[in-house]
C-alpha cells in the first residue's frame, strides 16, 4: 500500500490558535458555569449593507398581525417573494416510486428582490421570484434537466449536493473546477441522469458564499427500495434549517479576511426554519438604518395525532451547527446524507452545514401545539452577536392553531446538550444495506490550518503549502486538455504539479483505488467537510490532535457509515476511506462559506484512464468564452 504526502506538525501550527484556544477554554467555562439554557442578547444594531447597487422593484412587506412572540400569521397572506412551504410536502400517495425512468425538466430563473423573512428588510437572491428555492424531486434512473437563466449581477454556478455526476463530471456544478461560472444575462442547461442513488440531496449555487443569500433548494430522489422503508411512515416533508444574515454575504468577506481578524467568521444574526422567523425589531438601535416589520412570524409544521412523519431535514446554511428537537416527541433516525440506517432514537440531533437526516416523528400525544427547537451551537463561534437569539422556534400543531405553546404542555427534553462541535456519532447509525469497505490501497494525509497568507488576508492552508483561489480556467479543462494532448505530468501520481497554478491542490489518482484519506484539523474550529461524486465510510473520528497510528489494522470496517459530509473536530481529526471509481476532478472542502471563501478546499483528479478520452460539451466550453 502507497503512502502520500503527510507534512509534519510546525512549531507555527503548533502555537497557532492558542488564542482562540484561550477563547473556547473562556466560552466553555461560561457555559458551564450557567449559560447554557438560553442566549437573548439585545444591544446595538448592526451597519447596513443591503445589496448590490442595483435598481429593484420593492415589494412591500404584508402588515400580517401576530402575538408578540412571533406566532404564525395568516398563511392566505404570502408575500410576492414567500414560498408556499406545503409544497415541500411530498404526497406519497400520487407519487409512483416504480415508475419508468423520465426526463424531468425545470427553468430556474436567477434574480434578486427586497424580503424580509425575519422583518428585516434585504436584499435576496431567488430562484423564479421566490424563496426559498423550488423542490425538486425525481426517481432513480431519471434525468434532470435544469436550464439556469441568471439575471443576477454577478456570475453564478448551481451545484447539486451528493449528486456523483459520474460521467458528467462538468455538471457538478463548481465554479472553477468544473466549469466557468455563468456570466449575467446567459444562460445554461444542467443535463444529467441519477444513476444509483436515491434519499436526501440538494441544491445550491457553486460560486463564493452565494447560496448563503437565498439560492438552494431540496432534491429527494426516489427509487424502488423506499418500500420498506414506508412501511415506518405516514406522511413524508422537507424541513430546511439556515442560519442567516442580514447582509449580503458578499458585503462581509472582505471583513473577515481581513488583516487581524483570523477566523473571526462573520456570525448570523438570525436563523430560519421553512424559510421564516421571528425577529425583535426593537433590538435594532434606531440609526441602525434598517427597515423591519414586526409582522415575522414562526415556521408552522401541522401533523395528524396519531400518524408518523418524515422530517427530512436539511442544514442549508453557511456557518451555524444546529441541534433539532422537538419538545415531547422522540426522534428516530432513519438516514444520514442519503444513507438509510437502522433507526436510532434521539432527543436532540447534531445537524452539521450541509449535512441532512430523516427522522420520524410520531404524533402521539393528545394534541394541541409544541415547539420545534432549532438551537444554534454557539460554541462553535470565535465571535459574538449582539442581535442574536440562538434558540430558534417553530411549532409543531396538531390543530392547525398558529398560537404559542402551553409551557404546562410543551417541555423541553432535559438531556444534557453537547456543547462540543461534532456529528452524531456514526457508530450508532448502522446502514440497512451493509456494504464493507475493501483494503485501502493508498493513504494520503492532509493537515489544514489558518494562517496569515499573500496580500496580509487571512487564509486556509492545506499541509502548509497552498491556500485555493478561483482559477480562470477551470482545473478540469486543464487537466483533459493535458490528458488528451498525451502529457504525462498530468498522469503523475499524488500532489500533481502540471497545472502551472500556486494555488490549486490537487492529489491525483491515475486509477481506480481505494483511498484512505486522514483530515488532521490544526484550527479550533470544527470543519464539516464534503467529498463531491462520491460516499464514504467513516472508519474513525476523534477529538485527540493525532490519529494513533498503531491502530490502524483494528479500524471497524464491518458496514461502517457512508455519508458524504463529515464533521472534522476541533484540533482533531477522521479518517475516511472511499472509491476513486469516478472519473473527473472533484471539491473535497469545508462547507462552512466563510472558510472555503478563504481557500479551505483541495482536488482529487480520478480516473485518468477515462478522462483522457473526454471532450467538453461544447456549451460548457462556451462558458469560459463568454
Amino acid at each position: 500500500m502507497g503512502t502520500g504526502d503527510s507534512a509534519p506538525v510546525s512549531e507555527q501550527e503548533k502555537n497557532y490558535g492558542q488564542h482562540r484556544r484561550q477563547k473556547l477554554s473562556i466560552q466553555v467555562a461560561l457555559l458551564i458555569s450557567g449559560s447554557l439554557a438560553l442566549f437573548i442578547i439585545i444591544v446595538s444594531g448592526l451597519c447596513s449593507g443591503l445589496g448590490l447597487g442595483l435598481n429593484h422593484e420593492r415589494i412591500a412587506v404584508p402588515a400580517v398581525e401576530t402575538n408578540s412572540s412571533g406566532g404564525a400569521g395568516d398563511s392566505q397572506a404570502l408575500p410576492p417573494w414567500k414560498r408556499d412551504m406545503s409544497e415541500y410536502d411530498l404526497d406519497m400517495d400520487s407519487w409512483d416510486i416504480d415508475a419508468a425512468p423520465t426526463t424531468r425538466n425545470y427553468d430556474f430563473v436567477l434574480s434578486e428582490v427586497t424580503a424580509a423573512p425575519d422583518g428585516v428588510v434585504r436584499q435576496l437572491f431567488v430562484i423564479n421570484g421566490k424563496f426559498p428555492g423550488p423542490l425538486i424531486r425525481a426517481n432513480r434512473g431519471d434525468r434532470i434537466v435544469v436550464n439556469v437563466t441568471n439575471h443576477l449581477s454577478e456570475p453564478t454556478s448551481m451545484h447539486w449536493h451528493g449528486m456523483f455526476q459520474n460521467g458528467t463530471n462538468w455538471m457538478d456544478g463548481t465554479a472553477g473546477i468544473t466549469q466557468c461560472p455563468i456570466p449575467p444575462g446567459k444562460s445554461f442547461v444542467y443535463n444529467f441522469t441519477i444513476e444509483s442513488q436515491y434519499g436526501t440531496f440538494w441544491y445550491h449555487s457553486h460560486y463564493s458564499t452565494q447560496y448563503m443569500d437565498g439560492l438552494f433548494g431540496p432534491l429527494i430522489v426516489h427509487a424502488p427500495e423506499e418500500a420498506r422503508f414506508r412501511e415506518l411512515y405516514d406522511h413524508d416533508r422537507v424541513v430546511i434549517l439556515q442560519d442567516y444574515y442580514h447582509n449580503v454575504s458578499s458585503t462581509l468577506i472582505p471583513g473577515y479576511l481581513a488583516p487581524g481578524n483570523e477566523n473571526n467568521e462573520p456570525v448570523p444574526d438570525n436563523g430560519l426554519l421553512q424559510g421564516t422567523n421571528y425577529f425583535n425589531c426593537s433590538s435594532l438601535e434606531t440609526n441602525s438604518g434598517r427597515v423591519c416589520h414586526d409582522n415575522s412570524t414562526r415556521a408552522v409544521i401541522p401533523v395528524q395525532r396519531n400518524k408518523r412523519h418524515r422530517l427530512r431535514l436539511i442544514n442549508v446554511g453557511g456557518f451555524a451547527e444546529f441541534h433539532f428537537s422537538v419538545d415531547n416527541h422522540t426522534l428516530s433516525v432513519i438516514e444520514a446524507d442519503a444513507t438509510m440506517v437502522e433507526p436510532l432514537e434521539v432527543h436532540r440531533l447534531e445537524i452539521s452545514v450541509a449535512q441532512r437526516y430523516s427522522v420520524i416523528l410520531t404524533a402521539d400525544r393528545e394534541g394541541g401545539n409544541y415547539w420545534i427547537r432549532l438551537d444554534m451551537n454557539t460554541l462553535c463561534f470565535t465571535a459574538r452577536n449582539p442581535l442574536l437569539n440562538p434558540a430558534i422556534k417553530g411549532i409543531l400543531t396538531y390543530t392547525n392553531s398558529t398560537t404559542d405553546p402551553e409551557e404546562r404542555i410543551s417541555t423541553d427534553w432535559a438531556d444534557a446538550r453537547n456543547v462540543m462541535c461534532q456529528d452524531l456519532n456514526s457508530t450508532l447509525l448502522i446502514p440497512v444495506e451493509p456494504e464493507s469497505p475493501p483494503p485501502a490501497d493508498v493513504v494520503y494525509s492532509l493537515k489544514f490550518a489558518f494562517m496569515i497568507g499573500a496580500y496580509t488576508l487571512a487564509r486556509a492552508y492545506v499541509n502548509e503549502s497552498v491556500s485555493w483561489t478561483v482559477p480562470d480556467v477551470p482545473t478540469l479543462n486543464t487537466a483533459v486538455s493535458g490528458l488528451r494532448s498525451g502529457n504525462q505530468t498530468f498522469n503523475a501520481t499524488g500532489v500533481a504539479p502540471s497545472y502551472g497554478y500556486d494555488d490549486q491542490y490537487i492529489i491525483s489518482i491515475p486509477e481506480n483505488q481505494v483511498v484512505d484519506l486522514l483530515i488532521t484539523n490544526m484550527d479550533e474550529g470544527a470543519h464539516p467537510f464534503h467529498l463531491h461524486g462520491h460516499e464514504f465510510w467513516v472508519l474513525a473520528t476523534s477529538p485527540e490532535q493525532y490519529f494513533p497510528w498503531h491502530t490502524y489494522g483494528s479500524l471497524n470496517t464491518t458496514n461502517p457509515l457512508r455519508r458524504d459530509t463529515i464533521t472534522v473536530d476541533a484540533y482533531g481529526w477522521a479518517l475516511i476511506r472511499f472509491r476513486s471509481d469516478n472519473p473527473g476532478m472533484w471539491a473535497f472542502h469545508c462547507h462552512i462559506t466563510w472558510h472555503m471563501e478563504a481557500g479551505l478546499l483541495v482536488q482529487f483528479q480520478t480516473r485518468n484512464d477515462l478522462m483522457k478520452d473526454w471532450t467538453l460539451p461544447d456549451d460548457v466550453l462556451g462558458l469560459c468564452e463568454a
